[in-house]
C-alpha cells in the first residue's frame, strides 16, 4: 500500500510541479483484476479502486493497519464508477449498479469484490477513515437519492449535487461521501472556493473522456496551484488548502471528507477577490 505523506503548508509552495503531483495526486487507482489501496497521513484517509474481472477480489488487508480485518476499526465507502456488480459483506451480497453506494461499517470482516460482465467491469470506488462506532452496512442506490442544483449556466457550473453518506442519508462516524455532476456546457465545480480546518477531502474525478482533462486548484488563497487530473485520479486537498477545478468539458467527481465535523455546509469561503 503506497503512502502519501501529509502535504506540508510551509513546504508546499517550494515544490516543484512534479513534486506537487506526487504529494497531492493519487493516479492509477483502477487496475483491472486488482484491489489498489493508497494511505494518505491526514486523517489517516485510506482510498482506493477494486476493479474485479473474470474472479472476485477480496479487500486485502495491509500490514500497515496493524488489523485483524480491513473494518476492524475502519469505516469504508464504495461507490461504483463502472458497470454493474456486487459486493459481499460477510456472505451478504449487494448489487451495485452505476453510481450506487455502499457504505460498510466498523467490524465487517470480509468485503469481496465482483463484477456482472467481466467485458464492463465494475470500477468500485473505495474511500475509509478509522471508525469509534460500529453502524449498519447500507446501499443506497443513485436513483433514489434526491440531488440538488446549484450554480447558473451563465458563470459555467451549473451542477447537481447528490449526498449519499451524511448526517440525514447513511449514517457514519465520520465519513462523509458524495457525488457531483455537471451540466453539459458547464465546467467549474464548487465555485467559489472554500477551505474546512475540521476535516480534510478527497476528490475523484470521473466521467472524462480520454481526451478531456480537469484543471484542480489547491494551496492557500494567496497562493494557488493547480493539477491536471484525468478520467478516474483523485486529489488529496488538505483542510487549509482550497479545492475548485475546471474541465475543458462537463464531468462528474466523487467528494468524500473526514474529521470532526460532518455538516455538508461547514466551511470556510475563499472569495474569488482573495485568490492568488
Amino acid at each position: 500500500m503506497e503512502l502519501i505523506p501529509a502535504l506540508d503548508i510551509r513546504g508546499y509552495a517550494r515544490m516543484a510541479p512534479s513534486e506537487l503531483r506526487q504529494a497531492a495526486l493519487a493516479e492509477s487507482l483502477f487496475t483491472a483484476g486488482a484491489v489498489v489501496l493508497k494511505y494518505w497521513e491526514t486523517d489517516r484517509t485510506l482510498l482506493g479502486g477494486a476493479m474485479p474481472t473474470q474472479t472476485e477480489l477480496v479487500l486485502p488487508v495491509p500490514k500497515q493497519l496493524a488489523a485483524a480485518t480491513f473494518n476492524e476499526r475502519r469505516e469504508l465507502g464504495i461507490i461504483n464508477l463502472g458497470g454493474a456488480g456486487t459486493v459481499r459483506v460477510d456472505g451478504e451480497v449487494h448489487a451495485l449498479g452505476p453510481v450506487d453506494c455502499l457504505y460498510v461499517g466498523r467490524g465487517a470482516r470480509q468485503v469481496a469484490f465482483s463484477s456482472n460482465q467481466a467485458a464492463q467491469p465494475a470500477r468500485f470506488y473505495l474511500l475509509s477513515y478509522p471508525a469509534h462506532v460500529a453502524y449498519p452496512t447500507r446501499r443506497l442506490a443513485f436513483q433514489d437519492v434526491k440531488g440538488v442544483d446549484l450554480g447558473d449556466p451563465a458563470q459555467a457550473n451549473a451542477r447537481t449535487i447528490y449526498k449519499f453518506i451524511h448526517a440525514d442519508g447513511i449514517p457514519s462516524c465520520q465519513l462523509v461521501m458524495g457525488v457531483t455532476t455537471l451540466k453539459v456546457g458547464s465546467v467549474w465545480n464548487t465555485m467559489p472556493p472554500h477551505t474546512h480546518l475540521r476535516r480534510s477531502e478527497v476528490y475523484l474525478y470521473f466521467n472524462l473522456q480520454p481526451a478531456q482533462v480537469v484543471f484542480h486548484f489547491m494551496g492557500q488563497p494567496q497562493e494557488t496551484r493547480h493539477l491536471v487530473v484525468r478520467e478516474g485520479e483523485a486529489v488529496v486537498s488538505p483542510p487549509w488548502s482550497i479545492h475548485c477545478g475546471v474541465g475543458s468539458a462537463h464531468y462528474s467527481f466523487v467528494w468524500g471528507m473526514g474529521g470532526e465535523n460532518q455538516a455538508f455546509a461547514d466551511m470556510d469561503p475563499a472569495p474569488l477577490t482573495l485568490l492568488r
